[in-house]
C-alpha cells in the first residue's frame, strides 16, 4: 500500500528565538510558535490521517499533539515516537550561536569571513558542508553526511514498517533533518546545492511506496494550501 507522509515541521521554540543551534537538544515551543502551529492545526483538521508520528524530541512530540488534538476525523491513539526522525545532531556545536557556528564551519571548509549558510553549502556542496561540520566540532561528534545518509534510509525503512497498512500519515520532524530529506529525495533539488529552510509548522509531503522508496512531492508548503 503507498503511504501519503505529511511531514510537518515543530513550531518555533526559545532557542529559535535566540539563534541557537537546535539539533539534539531541546526547548520549549514559544507562545508565538504554539498559536502558528493550531493554524497549521485548523487547516489539517479534516484531512483524514489513519496515523500520526513524531521524532523523540519534546517540541516535535508537542506539536503533534497539537496536530492530534485539532483533528476532528481521525482516531489517532497513543503516538508513536520514531528517534530516526530527529534533528540533525551538531555535536560541540548544540546550543552555541548559529551565526558563529557557521563561521567557524566556514572556517574549517576554507572560507573566511562567512557566516550565512546559504553560501557556504553553495559554494562547497551539502557533503563537503557536513565534512566541514564535523571538522569544524572540537570533538568532531556532529553528523557528517555518510551519517545522514545512513539515518535518513534508517528513518524510512522504520517509517515503512509502521505505516504498511496506512494510506496518509502525519510525521513531526525537524527543520534540518526535513531539508536534509529534501535535498536526498525531492525532484527539484540537485542533492549538492542548499534549498529553502522549512518554515516552522510548514508542511512537506511525500509518497512511501510499497516497496520502500520514498520521494517528496511537495516541500515547505504552508497547510492551507494543500
Amino acid at each position: 500500500m503507498q503511504t501519503e507522509v505529511y511531514l510537518v515541521r515543530h513550531g518555533e521554540t526559545m532557542f529559535n528565538t535566540l539563534n541557537k543551534v537546535q539539533g539534539w537538544c531541546d526547548s520549549p515551543l514559544t507562545t508565538k510558535g504554539i498559536n502558528d502551529l493550531k493554524k497549521t492545526a485548523v487547516a489539517l483538521s479534516k484531512v483524514h490521517f489513519d496515523n500520526m508520528y513524531s521524532s523523540d524530541l519534546k517540541r516535535a512530540i508537542d506539536t503533534v499533539n497539537l496536530m492530534k488534538n485539532a483533528n476532528q476525523v481521525s482516531q489517532i491513539g497513543k503516538i508513536k515516537k520514531l528517534p530516526e526522525f530527529r534533528e540533525v545532531f551538531f555535536g560541540s556545536f548544540e546550543g552555541d550561536d548559529i551565526n558563529e557556528t557557521w563561521a567557524q564551519v566556514a572556517l574549517a571548509a576554507g572560507i573566511k569571513n562567512e557566516d550565512d549558510v546559504t553560501k557556504i553549502i553553495n559554494t562547497i556542496g551539502i557533503d563537503n558542508f557536513r565534512k566541514a561540520t564535523k571538522k569544524a566540532d572540537p570533538r568532531h561528534l556532529a553528523e557528517d553526511t555518510a551519517q545522514l545518509d545512513a539515518r535518513m534510509g534508517q528513518a524510512v525503512k522504520a517509517l515503512h514498517a509502521v505505516t504498511r497498512n496506512e494510506k496518509r500519515v502525519l510525521l513531526v520532524s525537524h527543520g534540518d533533518f526535513i531539508k536534509t530529506l529534501g535535498i536526498k529525495y525531492w525532484d527539484q533539488s540537485d542533492g549538492v546545492h542548499d534549498i529553502e529552510f522549512p518554515d516552522n509548522g510548514s508542511v512537506s509531503r511525500g509518497i512511501l511506496s510499497d516497496d520502500g522508496k520514498f520521494e517528496i512531492v511537495d516541500y515547505n508548503v504552508n497547510a492551507a494550501s494543500l
